[in-house]
């Protein structure tokens, strides 16, 4: 009897758990989108900002647009930070243990959040990266040249790679006719190079995330190891963000603890005989230092969305391992995974995603609270 009433306990918490979770990520997903928006629509020569973002996604897709993608970050973001508060929660319980106060210090919330967000973004990467596209595609103009294309144009290998993408015949067609002046036995040299991937687009370059963006097109094209692509930046980022977070939220917490305790008679020897804090301030002091790791980890946000933004086919993936091709820019930049063409845009969006993230922590903790007070 004591047992299923613990597993009915523990599926409670996870199901106000994960309802809080789908609930903070719905209602801030069109920040979301703005800001992914801004970061990676923005370059050297122009800077895009929220009210363009914004303009360019309802007049190509509607409010609806604003949503492209949410399923996907929500399954992410559900057990992302299942895995998250898990780590936390076993690396905090090693440092209890033995102690008669059950206190955490401010350090160790640090270190265990370092290592709660590497592990949150190993598990995530794969649905950011689908996301990602997704929210691209709702403010990108398709070309109509892919869109009502007869199949018999379309080479076999093209239409393996990549399901439902089509060329562009004519470039393709110019491209192949600069080649096909050099002399050779074999008859269908056009159609030969055709079926080489990197002609795909007739430009030389890969298709756009418009054409790659469902998850099929990208293990197809892309290959597995996509999926993860930008890790070293996600995990800098998530790192950064699991520390602050949760140390800055043990901070907070100890200080309400000791503000509550003022007055007290008895003085309380533990935090256990000051009692529970309210619901509401511990979930604004979630919301704020979700908005404080936010800035702190921005810069690597921006340098991991634009990396995913970028389509990269496997065959041109394992040519660079053949050829041992190295990363550019500085030693700093080639840990962390920032290129250096993004060095001058990395704080681009940095208010949409500390408002994002305040307003989500908030509403995931609050939530949560709520949804645990009415069913235990």
């Amino acid at each position: 009897m004591d047992e299923l009433l613990k597993n009915q306990i523990f599926a409670t918490h996870a199901i106000a758990a994960a309802g809080s979770v789908a609930l903070g990520t719905a209602l801030t997903y069109p920040l979301d989108t703005i800001k992914i928006l801004v970061q990676v629509g923005s370059g050297s020569g122009k800077q895009l900002t929220t009210a363009q973002a914004l303009a360019r996604v309802r007049s190509l897709s509607g409010n609806s647009g604003l949503y492209n993608g949410l399923g996907w970050l929500t399954l992410g973001r559900v057990l992302g930070l299942g895995a998250r508060f898990g780590v936390y929660e076993i690396l905090t319980a090693l440092y209890k243990d033995g102690r008669e106060d059950n206190y955490i210090y401010v350090s160790e919330a640090l270190m265990a959040g370092i290592a709660a967000g590497a592990v949150e973004s190993f598990v995530s990467s794969p649905f950011e990266l689908i996301k990602l596209r997704a929210q691209v595609t709702s403010a990108s103009r398709f070309p109509k040249s892919t869109h009502v294309v007869e199949k018999s144009v379309v080479s076999p290998l093209i239409e393996r790679l990549l399901h439902g993408y089509s060329p562009d015949t004519r470039a393709l067609n110019h491209s192949v006719g600069l080649l096909s002046t050099l002399t050779t036995k074999t008859s269908n040299l056009i159609g030969a190079l055709k079926e080489y991937p990197w002609m795909m687009t007739g430009s030389g370059r890969a298709p756009s995330v418009c054409d790659v963006r469902r998850l099929s097109d990208i293990i197809s094209l892309e290959g597995w190891g996509a999926l993860w692509r930008g890790l070293r930046s996600g995990v800098v980022r998530d790192c950064i963000f699991g520390g602050i977070f949760f140390s800055s939220w043990q901070f907070l917490h100890g200080v309400m603890l000791d503000w509550k305790a003022v007055g007290m008679d008895p003085i309380p020897r533990s935090d256990e005989e000051i009692g529970p804090l309210p619901p509401l301030a511990v979930s604004l002091a979630a919301g704020f230092s979700g908005s404080i790791a936010a800035a702190a980890s921005h810069c690597f946000d921006t340098a991991r969305g634009r990396s995913q933004c970028i389509v990269l086919p496997k065959y041109i993936s394992m040519e660079r391992r053949l050829l041992k091709w190295n990363l550019p820019g500085k030693r700093f930049e080639r840990l962390t995974g920032i290129h250096p063409s993004d060095r001058n845009l990395l704080f681009r969006g940095l208010s949409l995603r500390m408002a994002r993230s305040g307003i989500s922590s908030f509403l995931i903790v609050g939530s949560y609270f709520w949804a645990i007070d009415h069913l235990v």
